[in-house]
């Protein structure tokens, strides 16, 4: 399958779920969207000490970029642990319930890891993978280490993932891939279709947050930078809440607790601009670097990386 048919179907499917609250791929309970209507009326506890993600970090390795599947019953991180086929590979670790420990993370092997770095997974409906990898390739637009490009696969529960595909090149009109780097999909289901954000450096020379609108024939509109959620600074790795009204991501900016910090915006509506964005504080950051945070489908986990080893912190829904 071509990847605008890929995105295609995947879009439309995202688009009947949105408007249905219909997920086939996963416990109704855990994966139904809820109405805009209703999640305007969520509020949030602040968020709790971060602790290191049980069961997951290696110390003889760095773990990273951690994200939870919609379910919330499968962590899907990167790492160079040992059985790492490349730099970074993508693992990904299960529970039998939000109340259950992680298992040992398992690596998902060819053809979504390689020799090359892959890295920034984030599943999608339970049944997609998004991912980022620097792998070598005539669809790729990336010119080497540190300048991924964003893949997608699909998981057939009979037959494993499938075939890896690029996204396309912004150079050539066809995608939202840049020549520079591109970093952490966050794929957003809307009413009108499906949205898709990142952080590149390939369009201006500087990392920024960007978003691009998934037509409905697999297509990608031309990616906007997120004027909001962007500044000089090194802005990167956005992560969206399942409704659209949150936003977490990474920045240097000044203000912060030391390198990379976590970075939280808000807005009333999909429809609205981004809130000034709101530095975490030392309940998550601290003088370290703090990457890749991204939210539990239910908002109340904040997954992310610290220098190396994977932390998580909690938030009551009131």
């Amino acid at each position: 399958m071509s990847i605008a048919r890929t995105l295609a179907s995947l879009a439309v499917a995202s688009t009947l779920m949105a408007a249905t609250g219909i997920n086939a791929a996963a416990p109704p309970q855990n994966s139904v969207p809820e109405t805009e209507a209703s999640v305007e009326n969520w509020h949030f506890s602040d968020w709790a000490a971060a602790l290191p993600e049980q069961g997951i970090n290696d110390p003889m390795a760095s773990e990273g970029c951690p994200i939870e599947s919609p379910d919330g019953l499968h962590l899907y991180i990167a790492s160079n642990r040992t059985g790492t086929l490349g730099a970074n590979d993508v693992w990904v670790s299960h529970r039998l319930s939000k109340a259950t420990a992680w298992s040992l993370p398992q690596n998902l092997g060819m053809p979504v890891n390689s020799t090359a770095a892959d890295y920034c997974p984030t599943p999608i409906n339970n049944e997609w993978l998004m991912f980022v990898s620097e792998r070598p390739g005539p669809e790729t637009c990336n010119a080497g280490p540190g300048s991924g490009d964003m893949y997608i696969v699909h998981l057939d529960r009979d037959l494993g993932w499938g075939t890896p595909q690029a996204l396309g090149c912004a150079e050539l009109g066809d995608g939202p891939n840049t020549n520079g780097g591109e970093f952490s999909p966050s794929w957003l289901n809307t009413w009108f279709g499906a949205q898709l954000y990142f952080s590149s450096n390939g369009y201006n020379g500087n990392m920024d947050i960007y978003v691009s609108r998934v037509r409905s024939d697999g297509s990608f509109a031309p990616a906007t930078r997120v004027n909001e959620l962007s500044t000089e600074f090194d802005d990167r790795m956005p992560n969206i809440r399942r409704d659209g009204l949150e936003i977490v991501f990474s920045s240097n900016r000044p203000g912060g607790s030391g390198g990379q910090d976590v970075y939280v915006s808000t807005r009333h509506s999909i429809y609205s601009h981004w809130s000034v964005p709101v530095n975490l504080g030392p309940s998550v950051n601290t003088a370290g670097n703090e990457t890749r945070a991204s939210l539990s489908g239910d908002g109340r986990r904040l997954h992310f990386g610290r220098d190396g080893d994977i932390f998580v912190s909690t938030r009551e829904r009131n």
